[in-house]
């Protein structure tokens, strides 16, 4: 019980409140008709006792240990991400599970949590060893393996995400203002030069997040239907299990990608406004953690986190409302899919870990 009372519960409950609107969104959508079908619900339901046990024990779990473990994990890390191209099975164009007999998992989401880790370590470690531009030079060839493996998948929206945690990471460890600037440059160069590289699907969609209307019934469809939802829910929204876009089956991805819009047809701007409150608290309690973190694998590894979770939130939200384009991410602790709800929870876990071996002030 003393153990329970040291846990950050403002954390823990903003989080237990967000994972309940999403269990009530995907409780709406189930049904098809007057039918329910309660699929995506159970299983979800499954992974969410999975995942909040796994972040209960490693949050009474010395995360220091992470760092010793570190270069261990990075392998692990490429094993797992050459054996789904290996041996994955392809989703929607998609080659990022790996499936056994009807379990499935996607390596790619463990693998950010294990790259944070790593990164963590790495730079933490490197700091008073290295330069800073050996430290740069050496990061990136660190993370381009992981994200090229990714891209082979192709998974452009985690990737992405990949290379912005490390650039948070790096700009975090010591990267004075020019060398940041250089960096950003650096990374505009490069996301532009990737279009030659882009899957034609994946340019599809950056030329309909430019103009949706171009192939409003083919590519721009998802954008489109997704829009109307977001707007159709006003301030009050329609109520759970009244949105026409998604219990029309209007809306694709409804319980993924989509999740978002459902919250906003159905529960309006006030449901919106406090799904954005519980993220505020959320970043506020993970950069209270890292500023009373012990040390500075600590105080990276909640940036790390932070970054994480900020990426994926930003992505998604922008993606449903139309200004960014459909990259495939899901929304932290709302969207439907097992990896991802317990990689995110075991990350809050790594969150509470450091929060209770805290700094006392």
């Amino acid at each position: 019980m003393s153990k329970l009372l040291k846990l950050d519960w403002i954390l823990m409950i903003s989080v237990v409140l967000l994972l309940s609107i999403g269990l009530l969104a995907l409780y709406s959508i189930s049904y098809e008709g007057s039918v329910f079908s309660g699929s995506y619900l159970a299983k979800q339901i499954i992974s969410l006792i999975i995942g909040l046990s796994a972040m209960l024990f490693l949050s009474f779990f010395d995360y220091r240990v992470f760092n010793s473990w570190s270069t261990r994990l990075y392998f692990i890390a490429l094993i797992l991400l050459i054996a789904v191209i290996i041996f994955g099975v392809n989703v929607r164009g998609t080659t990022g599970w790996l499936g056994f007999l009807s379990l499935r998992m996607q390596p790619v989401e463990i693998s950010k949590l294990i790259l944070i880790i790593f990164l963590a370590s790495f730079l933490s470690k490197k700091k008073t060893q290295l330069s800073i531009l050996v430290r740069i030079i050496s990061s990136i060839v660190l993370v381009f393996l992981p994200v090229s493996l990714i891209l082979k998948q192709p998974d452009f929206g985690s990737a992405s995400i990949i290379v912005g945690i490390w650039t948070v990471l790096l700009s975090y460890s010591g990267l004075n203002k020019k060398n940041f600037l250089i960096l950003i440059a650096v990374l505009s160069l490069s996301a532009f030069s990737s279009w030659l590289f882009l899957e034609n699907y994946q340019k599809e969609r950056i030329v309909n997040f430019v103009s949706p209307g171009r192939d409003p019934k083919g590519s721009g469809y998802n954008v489109i239907q997704s829009v109307v939802a977001v707007g159709s829910g006003k301030l009050v929204g329609k109520g759970l299990g009244h949105g026409s876009q998604s219990q029309l089956n209007f809306l694709p991805e409804k319980h993924t990608d989509f999740i978002f819009a459902v919250i906003a047809e159905e529960l309006g701007f006030l449901g919106v406004a406090a799904i954005f409150i519980l993220f505020g608290v959320i970043f506020w309690r993970i950069k209270e953690a890292a500023r009373l973190a012990r040390d500075n694998f600590g105080y990276l590894l909640t940036i790390g986190i932070m970054a994480m979770i900020f990426f994926h939130l930003l992505i998604n939200v922008g993606m449903n409302t139309g200004v960014m384009p459909v990259a495939g991410v899901p929304l932290p602790f709302l969207s439907y899919g097992g990896s991802f709800l317990v990689t995110t929870l075991l990350a809050i876990g790594l969150i509470q870990s450091i929060y209770i071996r805290r700094i006392k002030t």
